[in-house]
């Protein structure tokens, strides 16, 4: 299976990189840093682009079986969109090149998961300082919905550099919420990556935390 992974030199797409790697599948990472790769492998390719350009989208779309989504943000108070318009033009490339499987990463507190959040998550935090942040996820989340792809958006609590340990929680409800809204990276990535073989979460938005 040959994935191509947009947002690849962020941490969490790293860690999507590498444990794809790990698990044998052939990798397109594309990335406005490809320098942030350590040494080659044999089952990894670096495409230097830009998400906002859809030419070079569409040019690394191309033999692809399945896109998986990581875009960041160094600041989570840009009013620049760029996860939403990025991913539009992902969208596009890959209902031209025929591409379905769509695994993308939101965040906790996107859409109808607002309600998920703590306390002073939803009455302080967010409207103050992660207001850009969510209406980013939620106008991306619209634009996957509203396609006609394979799509699953997974929404992570909190990150953090933590190790992969494989326990945590997914897919749960406003009324049975995980004691904390923290996951590691590395167990996003575990979670993504899962995906590619089940379908439970087929068009739908699980929300991944310990």
């Amino acid at each position: 299976m040959k994935l191509i992974i947009f947002g690849a030199s962020g941490r969490t797409g790293q860690q999507l990189v590498n444990q794809a790697l790990e698990q044998g599948y052939d990798v397109t990472a594309f990335a406005r840093s490809p320098e942030k790769f350590g040494p080659s492998h044999e089952r990894l390719t670096v495409v230097k682009g830009d998400v906002l350009d859809p030419v070079s989208v569409e040019r690394a779309l191309q033999g692809q079986d399945v896109v998986l989504c990581s875009l960041g943000m160094p600041n989570i108070m840009d009013n620049s969109q760029l996860r939403a318009r990025g991913t539009k033009n992902i969208i596009r490339a890959m209902e031209k090149a025929a591409v379905k499987r769509f695994i993308c990463q939101s965040g906790l507190g996107a859409g109808d998961s607002h309600e998920a959040l703590p306390f002073h998550y939803k009455y302080l935090i967010a409207p103050l300082f992660m207001r850009a942040l969510y209406a980013d996820h939620n106008l991306q989340e619209n634009y996957i919905k509203s396609s006609q792809l394979d799509w699953t958006i997974v929404r992570p609590g909190t990150l953090n550099d933590g190790e992969r340990t494989g326990n945590y929680q997914h897919g749960y409800t406003t009324e049975n919420k995980p004691a904390t809204i923290k996951i590691s990276r590395a167990d996003t990535a575990h979670f993504m990556l899962q995906q590619l073989t089940d379908k439970h979460y087929l068009h739908k938005t699980p929300s991944v935390s310990y």
